[in-house]
C-alpha cells in the first residue's frame, strides 16, 4: 500500500479489502486507523502559509514610478529640514514639508488600496475547504459510528452514503444498499447530469475522471440511493486536493495584464530619461554653486555654494516630480471602477479591477458548454407516438427552452382533441416523476433531476383535457409516495378503477432501446393496444436515431398493467416484497411491457448565443468550446449555435481531452492556431489547464469561462477567468476575474466590446496625462536652462498632476464608444500605448506648454504689457531678460533697486532687492501655473478623439468632461482666492487683465493639436488610397 493512491477503480472489490487488510462487516481498528492516519496524515486540504502582513505591504512599493516618488519624497523633506532648520522665519516650517506630506499621503494610501486587493485574492483555497464534508458514518471496530469527523478517515477505512450525503473523501464502492446510486458531481467533472455509479470495475487503469463510475469523489453529493464505499483517497491525495495544488501552480503563473506590462515597461523608461534630465538639469548651473579661478591653465582656488547647490538640486527634484504622472494610478483605478459600473448593468460583475482593461485585448474566449452556451435547463424538444397503424407516427415539436411553462408551446396542438396514447404519455410524464417546479421571483427553478423537471414542463404545456383525467393523474401522483424503485427509470404508480378499488400499475421511463427490448405490444392513437412486429420496431428505432442525431437525450416511455403477484402490493410486509430485495428478479418484473412513445430532451442553447458567436467572429477574437460532457452531445450543441465555420466534416475541430493530449506539442499547437471553432469534449481539469497555458503560449490572450470545481485552475491561470454567478460554485467565483450574474455567453461578449471601449478612453486620457507631464518637463527644463528663477516649485507641481488634471483625465473616461467597435480585430498585447506619431505629437503639444509656461513668467518681469494687455498697473518694477537669466548676482549689482507692488488688496515690499527674485516672483509663478492649467483644461479636449477633430467631435458629444473642466478650474480658483490655500502653495489672486492673459496665451493649444490632427488624417487617407490601388 503505497503513499499514492493505487487505481481502485480497475480493481475488483476483493482485491481492494485484500490491498486495504479490512473485512466490509468489521472495518478498521481504532488502533489500525491511529497507524495509517500517521503514514497519511488528516483527511484535509492544506493550508497555504498566508504572507506577513509586512511583506504584502512592502510588494506594494516594488514598482518604478513609485520608488522614484519615494526618493523624490525623502529628498524634499531632507530639504525641508535644512531650510527649516537654517530659516530665522519659524512660520514656513509646515509650508516646507507639504510636498514630503502630499507625496508619502498618495504613496500609502495607493498601498493600502493594494494591499487590500492582495490580501483578497486567494480565497478560492479556503472556498475549496468549505465543500469537504464535515462527519461521515464510518465502520469501526465493527460498529457504525455515526459522525466520525471527516478529517479523521484513512485509507480503508469502511464508509456508509446516503441520499443527500456529501462525499467525504475520493471511495471505491463496495456495494450498492439500493437498486440504484446517482451522485451529483458536475462541479468536478462538468457532466450536466447526475451520473449512475456501480460497484462493477472499470478495464482500463488510465481512463477519464467520468468514466470511473465505480468511484466516488470528495465534495460531490449523492443525489439518489445509498451504498457502502471503501476510502481510496484522502486530503490532498483526493481529485479536489490535486484541484488544489493545480489552483496553486496555476496562481504561481500569473502574468501582469497587457496594462500594467505597458505602465511597468513606460515607468522603467521614464525613470531612466528622469534620472539623465534631472542630471542634466542639475549640471548645466554647475557654474552658479562651483566656481575657480585659473592662474595660467590650471585651475585653482575653487569655490563652493552648498545653498546654491541645495537650490537647483531642489529643481531637479521638482523636474521628477514634474515627470512622474501622480495621479495615473488613481485615475486608472477610478476609471476602471466606473468601467466595472458599467459592466455590472450588463449582468458582468467584476472582482479584479484590471480585467476590465484585459478584456479589451482578448483573442480566444475558452467557453464551457453546460449553462453558459446552454440554458443548463433540461426541456422537451419534441416526441413521437404512433398513430392510427403501427406503420405510421406522429412527431410533436414543442418550443420554450426553460422551466416555465408558459415559455413557448407545442406546435399545431389542441388539448382538447388529445387521445388516449397521448393521455397516457402525459400521464407517465406526470407520474413517473420527484422533480417539482417553483418561481424565485420571475425566475422558474427546479427540484428533483433536470430531465423529469423537464417532463413536468410537457405535461404542462400538453394540457389536461377534462376533470377525469385530471383526478386520475392527481390520485396516481399521490399513491406514487408508495411506489417501488426497480431500476434506474421505473416507478410504479397506483389508480382506482370504476369500482373505487385501488390496483397498482407500472409506468416506466428509460433509456428507449432497453423499453423497446421489452416492450411487447404498443399503444396507438385510440388506445388500443397491438402487438409489436419488426416493421414497426425498425420505425420506432429510425425515429430515435433521427432525434439523436439532433443531439437530444431520448427517453422511452412504457406501462404494465398485468402485476401478477404485485398487483395488490402495499408495503414491506407483502409477501412478494423479498423478489425486491434481489435486483436479479428485476428484469422478469420490468418485462412485457406496453411501448408509449418517445421523448427527446435537450439542455437547449440560449437564444442570443448564435449572434454572440457571429459578433465574436466579426471581433477577431475565436470560440473554443471546452466541456466535461461527451462527445456528441457537445459537437451537436457547437454546431447548432454556429462555432464551426463553414459546413461538413468536423475532423481536426473536436476532439476529447484525452485524444487532444495524446497528440504531440507540434500538433497540438498547430491545431490551436488554426482559424474557426474547436470544441473539446469528455474534457478533465488538468486538460483545460493544459489547454490555456498553452494558448498563453502562443501569445494568446485567453477569457475563460467555468463554474465547477474542475474549472477553477483553469480561471486561475487564464488572462481572464470568468466564473458563472447562478450555476457557478465558490470555488469558481473565488479563482476568477469576473462573475457572469446570467451565466449567459452573450454577457461576455458584451464586455469584450465594453473592454475595448474602455481602453480607448484610458489610452486617451493616460496620453492626455502623459502629454501634460512632458509640459511640465520642458518647463522645469527651460527654467534651469535660461538660468531664471524656478517658476513653478514641486507642490505646485503635484497639485495640478494630481487634483487639476484629475477630473478631466477621469471624464474622458466616459467617452462614447465607436460604432465599430466590435468589427476590429483585436489589439494585440504588446501593442504600443503611444506610437512614434503619437510621441511627436505630444512632444509638440509639451513644447509649447514648456513656452509658454516659461514664457507668461519672463513677460511679466520684463514687459510692461503683452498682447496689448497692460501687466504694470500693480506697479511691479520691470527688469532686463539678462537680469532675470543672472539674478544670482543681484548682490553684486549697483543701485538695483524694486518698488513695492500690490496683489489682491496687499502690498508686496522688500527689504532686500534681491528678494525680489524670491518672494517677488509669486505673481508670475501664479501666471506661470494659471497657464498651465488652462493649457491643460483645453488640452483635454484634444484628448476627446485620437484624430477627428472637434469639429466632428465637439466637447457636449462627452458633458462629463465640460464639468470637469469647470470643476478642475473651481479648484485653481479655489487655492487662489483662499488666503490659507494661496499661502500653502505660494500664489495671490489675478486681476482681469492677467486673466485675459492666461486664456489667450493657452488657447493656442487646441489650434496647434487641430493641425496635426489634420496632417495624421491626411496621411492616413493617403496610405489607404495607396492600399487600394
Amino acid at each position: 500500500m503505497g503513499e499514492k493512491p493505487f487505481p481502485a477503480w480497475c480493481w475488483s472489490v476483493e482485491q481492494c479489502l485484500k490491498e486495504y487488510n479490512v473485512k466490509l462487516d468489521k472495518g478498521l481498528t481504532t488502533f489500525e486507523a491511529e497507524k495509517r492516519r500517521e503514514r497519511f496524515r488528516w483527511n484535509e486540504l492544506n493550508r497555504e502559509k498566508a504572507k506577513p502582513l509586512w511583506r504584502l505591504l512592502l510588494a506594494q512599493f516594488d514598482d518604478a514610478l513609485v520608488k522614484i516618488l519615494l526618493i523624490a519624497a525623502f529628498i524634499s523633506f531632507v530639504l525641508a529640514y535644512l531650510h527649516d532648520r537654517d530659516s530665522k522665519d519659524r512660520s514656513v516650517g509646515f509650508e516646507a514639508y507639504v510636498e514630503p506630506f502630499v507625496i508619502l499621503s498618495i504613496l500609502v494610501l495607493n498601498a493600502v488600496v493594494g494591499l487590500w486587493q492582495e490580501s483578497n485574492a486567494e480565497r478560492a483555497l479556503e472556498a475549496l475547504k468549505e465543500m469537504q464534508c464535515e462527519c461521515a458514518k464510518v465502520l469501526r471496530d465493527g460498529y457504525y459510528v455515526p459522525d466520525l469527523p471527516a478529517r479523521e478517515l484513512v485509507p480503508g477505512d469502511i464508509v456508509e452514503l446516503r441520499v443527500g450525503d456529501k462525499v467525504p473523501a475520493d471511495m471505491r464502492i463496495a456495494v450498492l444498499k439500493t437498486s440504484t446510486l446517482r451522485v451529483e458531481q458536475s462541479s468536478l467533472t462538468g457532466e450536466s447530469m447526475p451520473v449512475m455509479k456501480s460497484p462493477a470495475p472499470v478495464l482500463f487503469d488510465d481512463c477519464e475522471l467520468q468514466a470511473k463510475e465505480c468511484m466516488v469523489f470528495s465534495g460531490t453529493t449523492v443525489v439518489n440511493g445509498s451504498c457502502i464505499c471503501i476510502v481510496n483517497s484522502t486530503g490532498m491525495c483526493t481529485e479536489i486536493g490535486n484541484i488544489q495544488t493545480q489552483i496553486h501552480e496555476a496562481s504561481l503563473e500569473e502574468q501582469d495584464t497587457p496594462l500594467k506590462k505597458k505602465l511597468d515597461e513606460f515607468g522603467g523608461k521614464l525613470t531612466t530619461v528622469i534620472g539623465f534630465v534631472c542630471l542634466v538639469v542639475w549640471a548645466i548651473n554647475y557654474k552658479y554653486f562651483i566656481s575657480w579661478d585659473f592662474v595660467g591653465s590650471s585651475p585653482t582656488n575653487f569655490r563652493f555654494s552648498f545653498e546654491k547647490c541645495t537650490y537647483y538640486f531642489k529643481i531637479a527634484v521638482a523636474l521628477a516630480v514634474a515627470a512622474i504622472p501622480e495621479g495615473l494610478p488613481a485615475v486608472i483605478t477610478t476609471s476602471l471602477a466606473l468601467g466595472t459600473q458599467k459592466m455590472a448593468q450588463k449582468n458582468a460583475i467584476v472582482r479584479k479591477l484590471p480585467s476590465v482593461e484585459t478584456l479589451g485585448c482578448t483573442t480566444v474566449i475558452c467557453s464551457d458548454k453546460t449553462g453558459t452556451l446552454t440554458t443548463n435547463q433540461m426541456s422537451v424538444n419534441e416526441f413521437f407516438t404512433l398513430g392510427g397503424k403501427t406503420t405510421t407516427s406522429r412527431m410533436f415539436h414543442v418550443e420554450g427552452t426553460t422551466y416555465n411553462p408558459k415559455d413557448g408551446s407545442i406546435e399545431d396542438w389542441t388539448y382538447y382533441n388529445m387521445d388516449a396514447n397521448l393521455q397516457a404519455l402525459a400521464e407517465i410524464c406526470a407520474v413517473c416523476n420527484d422533480a417539482g417546479i417553483f418561481c424565485n421571483g420571475h425566475l422558474f427553478r427546479a427540484t428533483g433531476l433536470p430531465t423529469e423537471a423537464a417532463l413536468k414542463v410537457l405535461v404542462e404545456k400538453m394540457g389536461v383535457p377534462d376533470t377525469k383525467a385530471r383526478n386520475r393523474i392527481r390520485s396516481a401522483q399521490l399513491a406514487a409516495g408508495y411506489s417501488i424503485d426497480l431500476s434506474t427509470a421505473v416507478v410504479s404508480g397506483g389508480q382506482r378503477d370504476r369500482e373505487g378499488l385501488q390496483h397498482w400499475s407500472l409506468i416506466e421511463s428509460g433509456a428507449v432501446e432497453s423499453i423497446l427490448e421489452r416492450s411487447v405490444s404498443v399503444q396507438l392513437a385510440d388506445g388500443s393496444i397491438i402487438q409489436i412486429d419488426e416493421p414497426c420496431r425498425q420505425l420506432i428505432l429510425l425515429r430515435l436515431h433521427e432525434m439523436s442525431s439532433k443531439g437530444l437525450r431520448c427517453l422511452g416511455l412504457a406501462y404494465k398493467d398485468e402485476l401478477g403477484e404485485f398487483a395488490d402490493y402495499y408495503e414491506e410486509s407483502h409477501p412478494a416484497h423479498k423478489k425486491l430485495l434481489d435486483p436479479a428478479n428485476y428484469y422478469a418484473i420490468e418485462s412485457n411491457l406496453v411501448f408509449v412513445g418517445v421523448i427527446g430532451l435537450r439542455d437547449p442553447p440560449r437564444e442570443e448565443v448564435h449572434k454572440a458567436i457571429e459578433d465574436c467572429r466579426a471581433a477577431g477574437i475565436r470560440v473554443m468550446v471546452i466541456t466535461g460532457d461527451n462527445k456528441s452531445t457537445a459537437e451537436a450543441i457547437c454546431t447548432e449555435i454556429g462555432l464551426f465555420s463553414g459546413a461538413g466534416d468536423l475532423k481536426g475541430k473536436s476532439f476529447t481531452g484525452k485524444e487532444f493530449m495524446a497528440l504531440s506539442l507540434s500538433e497540438q499547437m498547430q491545431i490551436l492556431s488554426k482559424p474557426g471553432g474547436i470544441v473539446f469534449s469528455r474534457a478533465e481539469p488538468k486538460h483545460k489547464q493544459e489547454i490555456v497555458r498553452l494558448l498563453k503560449e502562443a501569445g494568446e490572450v485567453v477569457a475563460m469561462t467555468g463554474d465547477g470545481v474542475n474549472d477553477a485552475p483553469a480561471l486561475k491561470l487564464a488572462d481572464i477567468g470568468i466564473a458563472m454567478g447562478i450555476t457557478g460554485t465558490e470555488v469558481a467565483k473565488e479563482a476568477s476575474d469576473m462573475v457572469l450574474a446570467d451565466d449567459n455567453f452573450s454577457t461576455i461578449v458584451a464586455a469584450v466590446a465594453e473592454g475595448r471601449s474602455i481602453y480607448n478612453n484610458m489610452k486617451a486620457f493616460i496620453r492626455y496625462m502623459i502629454s501634460s507631464n512632458v509640459g511640465e518637463v520642458i518647463s522645469i527644463f527651460l527654467t534651469a536652462a535660461l538660468g531664471i528663477p524656478e517658476c513653478l516649485i514641486p507642490v505646485q507641481l503635484l497639485w495640478v498632476n494630481l487634483v487639476t488634471d484629475g477630473p478631466p483625465a477621469t471624464a474622458l473616461g466616459f467617452n462614447p464608444s465607436d460604432v465599430d467597435i466590435m468589427r476590429k480585430p483585436p489589439r494585440r498585447s504588446n501593442d504600443a500605448l503611444i506610437n512614434s506619431w503619437v510621441l511627436f505629437r505630444y512632444l509638440v503639444i509639451g513644447l509649447y506648454v514648456g513656452i509658454a509656461t516659461v514664457g507668461v513668467f519672463i513677460v511679466w518681469y520684463t514687459q510692461a504689457s503683452f498682447l496689448g494687455i497692460d501687466l504694470a498697473c500693480d506697479g511691479h518694477t520691470l527688469v532686463t531678460l539678462s537680469q532675470l537669466r543672472n539674478w544670482g548676482q543681484c548682490p553684486s549689482w549697483k543701485d538695483f533697486s524694486v518698488s513695492p507692488f500690490t496683489v489682491g488688496g496687499r502690498t508686496i515690499a522688500f527689504s532686500d532687492p534681491c528678494d525680489y527674485f524670491f518672494a517677488g516672483k509669486v505673481k508670475a509663478m501664479t501666471l506661470s501655473l494659471s497657464v498651465l492649467v488652462a493649457i491643460e483644461m483645453f488640452n483635454s479636449l484634444n484628448a476627446l478623439s485620437e484624430d477627428n477633430s472637434l469639429v466632428t467631435m465637439p466637447p457636449w458629444r462627452n458633458p462629463w468632461l465640460l464639468v470637469a473642466m469647470s470643476m478642475s478650474f473651481g479648484l485653481h480658483l479655489l487655492i487662489l482666492y483662499v488666503p490659507f490655500l494661496a499661502i500653502v502653495f505660494g500664489v495671490v489672486p489675478l486681476s482681469l487683465n492677467e486673466w485675459m492673459l492666461v486664456i489667450l496665451v493657452s488657447l493656442p493649444v487646441v489650434l496647434i493639436d487641430e493641425v496635426l490632427k489634420l496632417f495624421a488624417r491626411m496621411q492616413r487617407r493617403r496610405s489607404h488610397k495607396y492600399k487600394t490601388e
